[in-house]
């Protein structure tokens, strides 16, 4: 028998093996869950036990990540998903997005600081800083990103993941960086609207469509201006509500940032999921019914099962 922690702190179980690799399979449960076994004071990690070893392994291989998609197949991608059409649920991304930070919370919250903080100093320098962000803006900013992705993928992730657009298609995110300043500023003088429709349309989605699914820069600039457009307006008003709840962080001398930060970029990395994921939306775990709990034998019946989604350790 076994008792786990889950990611709001509180215990569940006791509970068999089986019961606890069912809770593996549905994602309730992960390697980096509190679980102590029967007749034991120590609070372990999941990983640590063997015989759950083949149930976290099956999970990590259903688990993967979407396949990369040649850059050749930057339309054939948006037309599948305007075909499928799809839907933007902007108060969910910002639940699901602070429920995220709730279990990652020094993760989040670090890598998020550190890469606003460079960004800042490198302001600091003047028109060479301002320089460096033109050019490498797409780079700095994807990799925290990709460390959102991967949290809510059940991937692991550490703060060295936020420079990996430095590591990773470095030269289609210089160029998609270069392009997207540079026309959506030629937008903006030319009569304003169309500098707004792209600046929507091309910085919401480019930057990961380049890391995560292997687009070139040209390809995933295009692919992410057809699908926004397909609904511009719900993606626009996602673009709006994520930089207020960035902005508000500052009305509380500044230190709130640091967490509305990651809020707002765990919304926008949601948003993506949700559009370009082969996979059903991170939230869909929430509707799995809960599994019955077999009680131990002359105990009384344990407590209700851990949230669908939420039974990672804090930070795990």
């Amino acid at each position: 028998m076994y008792k786990i922690i889950g990611a709001d702190e509180k215990e569940y179980g006791p509970v068999p093996a089986e019961q606890l690799r069912q809770w593996i399979a549905q994602g309730r449960a992960n390697a980096q869950t509190k679980v102590r076994s029967e007749g034991s004071a120590d609070w372990k990690a999941l990983s640590e036990f063997p015989e759950f070893a083949e149930a976290l392994g099956a999970k990590a291989a259903a688990s993967s990540p979407p396949p990369k998609v040649s850059s050749s197949e930057g339309d054939k991608l948006a037309a599948e998903i305007i075909a499928r059409d799809y839907q933007l649920d902007i108060i969910d991304c910002f639940s699901r997005s602070w429920s995220l930070l709730k279990e990652n919370f020094w993760l989040l919250v670090g890598a998020s600081a550190i890469i606003f903080l460079i960004s800042v100093g490198l302001d600091a320098f003047g028109g060479l800083g301002r320089l460096v962000s033109f050019v490498f803006g797409f780079a700095l900013w994807v990799g925290l990103d990709l460390v959102f992705l991967k949290r809510l993928r059940r991937e692991p992730a550490d703060i060295g993941t936020a420079f990996s657009g430095f590591s990773i298609a470095l030269v289609p995110l210089i160029l998609g960086c270069l392009v997207a300043h540079v026309l959506t500023a030629i937008g903006f003088l030319l009569c304003i609207l169309p500098g707004i429709y792209l600046l929507v349309a091309w910085w919401m989605f480019t930057p990961l469509l380049i890391l995560d699914k292997g687009l070139d820069f040209w390809p995933a600039l295009e692919c992410s201006r057809k699908v926004v457009t397909k609904h511009w307006w719900t993606c626009f008003a996602l673009f709006l509500l994520t930089f207020f709840v960035w902005i508000a962080g500052f009305l509380a001398c500044g230190i709130g940032m640091f967490v509305t930060l990651p809020i707002a970029v765990g919304a926008g990395v949601y948003a993506y999921e949700d559009i370009f994921g082969v996979r059903p939306p991170a939230g869909s775990l929430q509707e799995i019914p809960p599994a019955p709990v077999v009680p131990a034998p002359g105990n009384p019946t344990p407590e209700a099962t851990p949230p669908a989604g939420g039974t990672a350790a804090p930070g795990a």
